[in-house]
């Protein structure tokens, strides 16, 4: 399956699947003279290659000189107090290990400004419960990070981090809080304009109805973006959530400079209806709103008037 910007789909199950369709980059503006003859890799785009120590053009992280071999490696997830609650303050432990030793990974690089990028989203998709934080990494190597459901229901967790040694890894584990059940959203096309804290987002596909395993470029319209800003070492960081859970996608702009215009190039795995979250800084406050893009199928696609 062809994914597109680190787009990472996870299962039900806890299985990850890694791919890319990007182009390369053979240069950027005020390039550096070689440096012998190495290529350099973006960590997190093992695709963008250079042959200079620098940034990645689109996600700014540092390339390095000799980017590992993907392996994917398993993460151990607990709560505390078990079992799990709505309306109670819980403890979320992340331990990783090496999938080569068996043992605990104890370094880690920072990804984006931050060691350890969370997700929860609940099985209903409600955009008020929606998160991206970053769980405390403690003396145990262990990370932690204190939450409260809000409801009964299934919730996913992306745990997003880069072991030392390794590759960037993206881990998504299932928490059931007993009691209750969430309704599964019914996703229609909603593309309208936004009202954020301190700014105005909408956005514009390419092809207008996208199609399941073909590129579909996404692009953002800002109004009122003077002041924009990087957050957390990104334009916009992107969440993409499939309506049964099973598909999540993290990416962040093909194509964006400051200004009020970006591009993402995604790859839809599935037919399905997604909700797709969008973050943004201005003026040092966060903003973040959603759209909704529903996913046909080449045939279905084909019947359309």
């Amino acid at each position: 399956m062809d994914t597109h910007r680190r787009a990472f789909l996870g299962t039900l199950a806890g299985a990850v699947a890694i791919g890319s369709g990007r182009k390369l980059f053979a240069q950027e503006a005020a390039t550096p003279p070689p440096t012998e003859d190495l290529i350099y890799q973006c960590p997190m785009e093992p695709e963008v290659r250079l042959n200079h120590p620098g940034k990645c053009p689109n996600c700014g992280m540092t390339l390095v000189a000799h980017v590992p071999e993907a392996v994917e490696y398993p993460m151990d997830f607990s709560i505390s107090p078990a079992p799990p609650k709505a309306f109670v303050k819980e403890e979320l432990t992340f331990t990783l290990y090496d999938p080569r030793t068996g043992k605990q990974v104890v370094s880690f690089l920072e990804e984006h400004e931050k060691l350890f990028h969370l997700f929860i989203v609940g099985a209903d998709l409600d955009p008020t419960h929606f998160v991206h934080d970053h769980p405390v990494f403690g003396p145990d190597k262990k990370f932690r990070y204190t939450y409260q459901f809000a409801k009964p229901g299934t919730y996913r967790l992306l745990g997003d981090c880069f072991p030392e040694g390794g590759t960037v890894q993206l881990n998504p584990k299932t928490v059931i809080i007993p009691g209750g059940t969430m309704k599964m959203p019914h996703l229609t096309k909603d593309y309208a304009q936004r009202q954020m804290t301190n700014m105005g987002v909408s956005i514009t596909t390419v092809p207008e109805v996208p199609i399941a395993g073909s590129e579909t470029r996404i692009f953002i319209h800002l109004t009122e973006a003077e002041g924009l800003e990087k957050y957390i070492g990104a334009w916009c960081h992107m969440l993409g959530a499939s309506d049964d859970l099973i598909d999540l996608m993290h990416a962040h702009p093909y194509i964006a400079d400051g200004g009020p215009e970006m591009r993402f190039d995604i790859y839809f795995p599935r037919a399905r209806g997604y909700r797709v979250w969008f973050q943004f800084q201005k003026k040092g406050i966060v903003n973040t709103s959603y759209f909704d893009i529903p996913v046909l199928d080449v045939e279905s696609a084909a019947k359309l008037p």
